[in-house]
């Protein structure tokens, strides 16, 4: 299972907003530049935020995006969901049931799925973004050791 940019780079978005919480409203380009982001795929997935009520938009010379709720308030999941739709590693167990498939009842493979799902489900759930900034310090190295920046 491969996230598109979508969720990516929205998740980079959300974080950077999250690590600027309580600050000024943060201008697009300046989140685009530090996140290495384009600016016009950006305004996409803010509108999509937007919409959902995660980010709004602050108007004027200082203005720019802030988020709507406490970082320890939005999940990974909740971010991930409004770019990218249901967590679904196949179609037949997305977790808004679709009935594709009409062996589902009794394939044991389709049990594997759904638990691979909840898997995925629940370290998107239990995530936030102030637990992702709490994280920021931790760094890890090519070799894989874990540095504090």
């Amino acid at each position: 299972m491969k996230l598109s940019t979508r969720g990516h780079y929205g998740l980079k978005a959300m974080y950077d907003l999250a690590l600027n919480y309580n600050n000024n409203p943060v201008p697009l380009k300046s989140i685009a530049r530090r996140q290495n982001l384009s600016n016009n795929y950006l305004e996409q997935l803010v509108a999509m935020l937007r919409k959902n009520g995660l980010v709004r938009g602050v108007r004027g010379a200082q203005g720019g995006y802030v988020l709507t709720k406490d970082p320890a308030d939005i999940t990974v999941g909740e971010i991930i969901r409004t770019l990218e739709g249901p967590i679904a590693p196949i179609n037949c167990v997305s977790e808004v049931r679709t009935n594709t498939c009409q062996q589902c009842n009794y394939c044991i493979i389709h049990i594997l799925w759904a638990q691979v799902r909840d898997s995925i489900a629940e370290v998107l759930d239990s995530t936030t973004l102030a637990d992702m900034c709490h994280d920021t310090g931790k760094i890890q190295d090519i070799t894989g050791t874990i540095q504090e920046v």
